[in-house]
């Protein structure tokens, strides 16, 4: 009899969850029907289609929210919590209504028409910030941004915080994460980075003025493509295209787009995008199938995202072990450009070390130092110690202090990212664990697969998709970036591997640093 009872209850329970998922499926649907809007104004929208998509994406994020926070799927979600725990932690449905619970209890917290109207302003600011960019007049993407900063604190507010306002915001893309922790770290990868800067800047610099030539872009393009394809990015699932910056989205397991931008007279811009992106794209086609349509078909964080991308853009694609392997090929396809420039003096152009005003062009010694500027300014703006219209003159005297240059105009200093133009703020941190989780996932697999430098040198990268896709991307959002490190390496995060690999890989280039 109590046998059969339980079998009665376990069996309601998985109507429970059939009913549940459902729902989840339709939200999703509606997220990723705003996700295509979103890609296609960033790749082949007409400008003038700009107020009425900041409308649709609206509506269609309204809906979702609504959806999503539905009496219904609170109410399913507080029946089916004691029967989760009863399941193994990491199996789909266990982690599928804890993690939902967790953006349930968030997402409840979001009027539906803050969520709209944050939806709304993003569309439309990311338009004028298009404009803004190109003609160095941050005056017109003034008021835009004046605005996404208000949404912002109001939407941290509604989520509520403890200790700084940072907080409500960072959590959505590193749960979990604090401001004082990103501090600590940062203080922590400033004083060794600087110290490794500092070294370097009176060493002599790679010649790398071959970079600076005219490139094809078309043959630019399909050599990223025959690289991309080699890691294993699936083109049956995914496609490229070109954005005014490089972003990746996915709209199932089985569709993902890479965006690039390249530029005819500079290489490494359009070449390390793509690998960049691409890292992002195997991560997202590296996701369980079982967990399509579901919330658990996303990054853990966007920290763990970033750690993907940047492994494939310069633990492998900026390694001399890569172009031992495909400097020959570029040197077929851009015979006249780089006449006469050899493998090693390749190798540390793309490596150079010099403070510079872009971020995604950064090199790795100095990248963070990027990050911790807009961090802090970050702070500022919602802290409001920073009002918008004097962000351009803080932004400049910042990098003067961080890496002793300044923007020559407004395109390429304050009005560099898209990021902002999206309310995407708490963010930028994301970058800088990414880096460090890279390193120090890599140094493990490393020691898992010990021929794995061989493998590099001669093109092959199947055994270090298929240790990514087991260890990392198959879970998507069922263990947090603190639990995936954990049970992959055994250690918390922790920035000695980074700061390691900096250290060897730049003593190799420039000479002892110490």
């Amino acid at each position: 009899m109590l046998e059969h009872t339980l079998r009665e209850r376990d069996e309601h329970m998985e109507e429970k969850l059939h009913k549940l998922k459902s729902l989840l499926a339709r939200v999703h649907d509606l997220e990723t029907a705003a996700g295509l809007l979103s890609w296609d104004q960033e790749t082949y929208m007409p400008a003038g289609g700009a107020e009425a998509r900041a409308e649709q994406v609206a509506t269609l994020g309204r809906l979702a929210h609504e959806f999503f926070t539905s009496e219904e799927i609170g109410n399913l979600l507080v029946s089916l919590e004691p029967y989760a725990r009863k399941l193994e932690y990491d199996s789909n449905d266990a982690s599928l209504v804890r993690v939902t619970r967790r953006d349930y209890d968030r997402a409840i917290k979001l009027p539906s028409e803050l969520v709209a109207e944050i939806a709304r302003t993003g569309a439309l600011a990311r338009q004028v910030w298009k404009e803004a960019k190109e003609t160095s007049n941050f005056s017109i993407f003034r008021p835009y941004l004046e605005k996404i900063v208000e949404l912002c604190v109001q939407k941290a507010q509604a989520l509520g915080y403890e200790d700084r306002i940072y907080d409500a915001l960072l959590d959505e893309y590193e749960p979990g994460m604090k401001a004082s922790r990103i501090e600590k770290i940062f203080a922590d990868l400033k004083t060794e980075l600087v110290s490794i800067v500092g070294a370097i800047s009176v060493c002599e610099k790679p010649d790398d003025s071959f970079f600076h030539k005219e490139y094809g872009e078309r043959a630019q393009w399909d050599f990223g493509i025959e690289v991309i394809k080699d890691f294993g990015f699936d083109l049956n699932h995914g496609r490229q295209d070109v954005s005014a910056h490089p972003f990746t989205t996915a709209f199932s397991i089985k569709d993902v787009r890479l965006t690039t931008r390249i530029q005819k007279d500079y290489l490494p811009s359009g070449l390390f995008s793509t690998l960049h992106e691409c890292g992002h794209g195997l991560y997202q086609q590296g996701f369980d199938l079982s967990l399509e349509r579901t919330p658990l078909a996303g990054g853990a964080s966007l920290g763990v995202h970033e750690s993907q991308s940047r492994l494939w853009e310069n633990l492998i694609g900026r390694s001399r072990l890569f172009w031992n392997h495909y400097y020959p090929r570029l040197k077929e396809i851009f015979p006249t450009q780089l006449k006469g420039v050899s493998l090693e003096q390749f190798y540390q152009a793309i490596n150079r070390v010099e403070p510079s005003l872009i971020r995604v062009e950064a090199d790795e010694a100095t990248y963070n130092l990027h990050i911790m500027l807009r961090f802090e300014l970050e702070n500022a703006l919602l802290e409001g110690r920073v009002k918008v219209k004097d962000l351009p003159k803080v932004w400049n005297a910042k990098m003067e202090e961080y890496l002793h240059v300044v923007p020559p105009n407004d395109g390429q200093g304050v009005l560099q990212d898209i990021h902002w133009s999206q309310a995407y703020m708490g963010y930028f941190p994301t970058y800088s664990l990414g880096n460090l989780m890279s390193a120090q996932l890599f140094q493990c697999a490393t020691q898992e697969i010990p021929s794995l430098p061989q493998q590099i040198g001669s093109g092959q990268f199947r055994d270090l998709l298929d240790w990514l896709q087991k260890n990392v991307h198959r879970h998507g959002r069922k263990l947090t970036m603190a639990e995936l490190l954990q049970r992959i390496t055994g250690k918390p995060l922790e920035a000695q591997s980074y700061l390691a690999y900096i250290r060897e890989k730049y003593s190799d280039i420039y000479g002892d640093l110490s």
